[in-house]
């Protein structure tokens, strides 16, 4: 997503805590510099997109943070999953000096940022939203304003529940498949045409078919939207259970040790308890 920006030609200073990842980028003109204060200061907009929501909080409201340096970028986008109260507050903060601040979750894992074809959920002002437009523009397809700070957390919850209830179905029909004795692929030639076809149906259940478990998005982190989105049905007196079930069975994948696997991954738990007959909930 960095590298887009670079191509669109906007000068792009770069944190990271894994220095190595963004070697090519530095390569290709990135300025890579010590902290999220440092990569905010002087700058038009700052951008962030980490793991879990004590980062995005270090990132933006920490000692070091993005909203602590001296002269910060005028507009903060987080493009990470995460709480939408998290959201609420980075943007009461931001505003406190200012500053404009969206929430921006994506979707569309890494073939999607690869392509810049990212669908990206914005909550945040209209004014802020129309500034950060270009900026989306370069980065996804699919740009819509959802509401107010935290909508975009609170819509990206709505696009977890979905996948989840997707992956799970998809992995239960490969299983059943072969199970049963038919060659999944050639399940897949007449099913992802049809009504069950889907971007996990097409894009995902061929990976699972070559062994291909790489990461698009890991596990680990799919697991912790899943906990954000039944804690936000909880608040909103919801009882999600197929959510829920994907949550537990994502668990015995982590503790199975695959959380640094993709999500489609969770092929392998179904099928590992379909061979020791053991039940999926």
């Amino acid at each position: 997503m960095a590298g887009h920006l670079l191509a669109a030609g906007h000068e792009v200073a770069v944190h990271t805590r894994t220095p190595e990842k963004a070697r090519e980028l530095v390569e290709r003109g990135a300025t890579m510099v010590g902290s999220p204060r440092e990569a905010a200061e002087g700058r038009d907009v700052v951008i962030s997109m980490v793991g879990y929501p004590e980062d995005v909080h270090a990132v933006h409201l920490g000692a070091r943070g993005t909203l602590s340096a001296s002269q910060p970028a005028g507009l903060v986008i987080d493009m990470t999953t995460s709480r939408p109260a998290l959201a609420v507050e980075i943007s009461k903060a931001a505003a406190a000096r200012g500053l404009d601040a969206l929430d921006a979750p994506v979707s569309g894992g890494d073939i999607g940022a690869r392509n810049a074809t990212l669908s990206i959920m914005v909550g945040g002002s209209e004014a802020a939203f129309a500034k950060a437009r270009p900026v989306f523009e370069t980065l996804g397809k699919t740009i819509v304003r959802q509401g107010e700070a935290g909508a975009g957390q609170h819509c990206k919850m709505v696009n977890q529940i979905l996948i989840a209830g997707t992956m799970l179905g998809s992995c239960e029909g490969i299983t059943y498949a072969r199970a049963v004795g038919l060659d999944p692929a050639t399940v897949l030639e007449s099913v992802s045409g049809g009504a069950a076809g889907s971007w996990t149906v097409s894009n995902l259940l061929p990976r699972v078919l070559r062994g291909d478990f790489n990461p698009g998005f890991f596990v680990e982190h799919f697991l912790k939207d899943l906990s954000i989105a039944l804690e936000e049905a909880s608040a909103a007196g919801l009882d999600l259970e197929a959510t829920a079930l994907a949550r537990r069975l994502y668990e015995l994948a982590v503790g199975q040790g695959r959380g640094r696997l993709g999500t489609q991954s969770l092929a392998l738990v179904l099928e590992e308890r379909w061979r020791k007959g053991l039940p999926v909930g």
